[in-house]
């Protein structure tokens, strides 16, 4: 099995220790719903100082979220 980054790492220690039973392969999912819950694509706005930080955070945790996906797939 292939290693994961830090940062996928950080996000499953931290869904394992809030509940250790959730299923490995849902992690990616709850990642994108966050994301989506918050509306943060929705919060770009081309007059916004804030927008290339808003987008890089969701790309960031859209690969994540990609990443999880590929080491855990669900079935």
């Amino acid at each position: 099995m292939s290693e994961i980054s830090p940062a996928a790492k950080a996000v499953m220690d931290a869904v394992v220790k809030v509940y250790p039973a959730f299923p490995d392969e849902v992690a990616a999912a709850a990642l994108r719903a966050a994301i989506t819950a918050v509306g943060a694509e929705e919060m770009f706005h081309p007059t916004s100082k804030r927008t290339e930080g808003v987008k890089w955070c969701v790309q960031r945790i859209y690969a994540i979220a990609d990443e999880l996906e590929v080491k855990y797939p669900i079935n």
